[in-house]
């Protein structure tokens, strides 16, 4: 390990205020928890009020960091509650916001320009790229994406200029974070918004698992991470118990404070607290396969059950206290506990009549500690002759030095009113993007104003790429020559749908376009990403048609199509099929219901699980045009000739297609 490194944070969760007492005596450096609304754990038991506030001045007595997390997308009628959430949050002490949703945090950064921003994992964040435009947005810290490997962890430490948070420990999702629609498009319960339903972790037809993967755990690589520089190391588990919470922070607190990987006793105790199977960092060590699918097997429960309750903090913080009374002068009490030290004044002692206050009466008041973090180290007790104050005094006087070791909180006060306005209106033509460019027939040259093809297959027949939802940093070289290839052909405009792609489309003098996934749910976002360079957006497929009225400006929605569901790291197509069905898009994931779900390979060796059933509005025509969508994207994929002309000849007559489908 290279010596000039400090120790990673050790982040643990908190989904209840017992958790949170448990990340306290498992050795925790900083805690996350979400408050009552805009948290992507909103089945845990979660914070508020006066819960939230006395929560965070623990952590602040033990020298634990608390962070609070807002990291949910929000529509343009919960923005202003979100910032009054996150007013709450800052008044009770938090030492950062976690966010999401772009558009909160710029206007979180506008009106609490001191409050310290996180970039949640849902940002999708997985290059050096997205951090330097997240950066210029507020953004102190970026939570990296789980599937980044150990070589590209590293260069974006080195690259980024944001400090790095990484996952080391817990529940993977098989999609990129902030990039699966599953449990929202097909339930109705949005991931996004917190509402996950765990589509993933189902059996399909077969009564295989092909989308559930092992618990993370990058616990044998600690000497690693402590030598990349990474910021903070995170522990997933909002939804897990407190004796969860405290045995795995306690395991990664050796681990840390040693400077070494876990051992396989080690390794076996983690699997006991909680596995699907075993662990996996197959991602880390860029050894993606079938080894990394896990489920939760009765022995795995059975091994879980033999954990000691929590009880409390245990752990005591020690005191050291000095106190002066002379005649004339407030009396005064200094305390210093773990680095702090706080002195406060109290009243002027009075002459005793009777009993005078001896020292050994002073120091019996002063050393009740119960109920408090501290026991008592040291005390030095300085008491004039003569004298007394009223033991009630002594208390509060002793409380208050306690409170004193606490840092100053600030108060803000959110908005009461929020004007969104974004430059430009609804793109008036429809626009398309397809698979293959054989799909490309005459009659959809004359009805779209712009056509796509992925970059990988860029043809002169098009005036518009598609990148990659994921280019990792070791990629972007790759996909910049491509991109040159495809400007020196005639292409025009890219489809941007990561903040760090941004940069490459625009220095390879195309127009960026926001796509789909850039998860635009609020006038705000829109704004965000026009400052940012985008010259329009598409809006979010979880909308509503009402919502979708709600945002104005330069936009468009998708009103045609199979919606992309999940971007998976791991190919998906060899879990349900062949490497040659893989490579020809031929695969599908059927599900207990009999759905099925086409799975289309990515280059490299990517997944895209698409939507079984096309959105379909053709002959929604007035509805459309209530919610201010005269032109309309549509995404072709495993359409045929005849079926793309057929869906154009719907869109131009108002009549519907057949099939089952989905509406906004």
């Amino acid at each position: 390990m290279t010596k000039q490194h400090k120790l990673p944070e050790l982040l643990a969760p908190a989904g209840s205020p017992e958790a949170l007492r448990a990340a306290i005596e498992g050795g925790a450096d900083a805690v996350y928890f979400g408050g009552s609304a805009f948290n992507a754990r909103m089945r845990a038991q979660n914070f508020s009020g006066e819960a939230m506030a006395e929560s965070i001045d623990l952590c602040h007595r033990y020298g634990l960091k608390a962070y609070v997390t807002l990291n949910t997308l929000c529509t343009d009628r919960e923005l202003l509650p979100l910032l009054q959430s996150a007013a709450e949050a800052l008044n009770a002490g938090t030492d950062a916001l976690i966010v999401a949703d772009l558009g909160a945090a710029a206007t979180i950064h506008r009106y609490f320009p001191e409050a310290e921003l996180h970039a949640s994992t849902q940002a999708s964040g997985h290059s050096v790229g997205a951090a330097r435009e997240l950066s210029k947005l507020g953004f102190t810290r970026m939570v990296l994406a789980r599937e980044v490997d150990a070589k590209n962890m590293r260069r974006f430490v080195a690259e980024s200029g944001l400090e790095t948070e990484v996952f080391i420990h817990g529940a993977l999702c098989v999609s990129h974070s902030g990039q699966c629609l599953f449990s929202s498009l097909v339930g109705g319960r949005s991931g996004n918004r917190g509402e996950c339903a765990q589509p993933c972790r189902l059996p399909d037809a077969r009564g295989k698992y092909p989308l559930s993967l092992k618990d993370l755990s990058l616990a044998r690589h600690i000497p690693a991470l402590i030598d990349m520089g990474v910021c903070s190391l995170k522990i997933e588990g909002r939804l897990k118990s407190p004796e969860y919470v405290r045995d795995v922070t306690r395991i990664f607190r050796t681990l840390l404070d040693e400077g070494r990987g876990a051992t396989d006793g080690e390794m076996r105790r983690l699997a006991a607290i909680f596995s699907r199977g075993g662990f996996t960092d197959g991602y880390f060590t860029k050894q993606i396969d079938r080894s990394m699918m896990g489920v939760r097997s009765e022995q795995d429960k059975a091994d879980s059950a033999g954990q000691a309750p929590f009880t409390g903090i245990t752990r005591r913080i020690p005191i050291e206290m000095r106190f002066t009374m002379w005649a004339d002068a407030p009396i005064s009490l200094t305390v210093t506990a773990d680095g702090k030290t706080a002195t406060v004044l109290g009243d002027i002692p009075q002459a005793a009549r009777t009993a005078p206050m001896d020292k050994a009466a002073v120091e019996r008041c002063l050393a009740k500690l119960g109920g408090t973090p501290y026991r008592l180290r040291a005390l030095d007790a300085t008491v004039g002759e003569g004298l007394m104050v009223p033991v009630s005094r002594l208390n509060a006087l002793r409380r208050a030095a306690l409170d004193a070791l606490l840092p100053e909180k600030h108060t803000v006060t959110a908005p009461t009113v929020l004007a969104l306005q974004a430059e430009g209106v609804r793109a008036a033509a429809p626009t398309a993007r397809f698979q293959q460019v054989s799909q490309i027939t005459p009659k959809a040259r004359s009805y779209f104003e712009h056509l796509y093809l992925p970059l990988d297959r860029y043809d002169p027949a098009v005036d518009g790429v598609v990148l990659p939802p994921v280019i990792l940093d070791d990629e972007v070289e790759g996909v910049r020559q491509q991109l040159q290839k495809a400007v020196a052909a005639g292409a025009k405009h890219a489809l941007v749908g990561n903040l760090g792609h941004l940069a490459l489309a625009r220095e390879a003098g195309l127009i960026p376009h926001g796509d789909f996934r850039l998860n635009v749910t609020n006038t705000a976002t829109l704004q965000t990403l026009l400052s940012l360079g985008f010259a329009d957006a598409l809006l979010s497929p979880e909308l509503t048609l009402p919502q979708i009225r709600d945002i104005h400006g330069a936009t468009d929605a998708i009103v045609y199509g199979r919606v992309p569901l999940m971007v998976l790291e791991k190919c998906a197509g060899l879990e349900v099929g062949t490497c040659r069905t893989c490579a020809e898009d031929k695969n599908q994931l059927v599900d207990r219901r009999g759905e099925k779900f086409p799975v289309l390979r990515l280059p490299p060796h990517r997944s895209l699980i698409l939507n079984s059933r096309p959105t379909v509005m053709s002959d929604k025509k007035e509805e459309l045009q209530r919610a201010g969508l005269p032109g309309g994207h549509f995404l072709f994929t495993l359409e045929s000739p005849r079926e793309v002309d057929a869906v154009i000849s719907a869109y131009r007559k108002g009549t519907p297609l057949s099939g089952a489908v989905r509406r906004i």
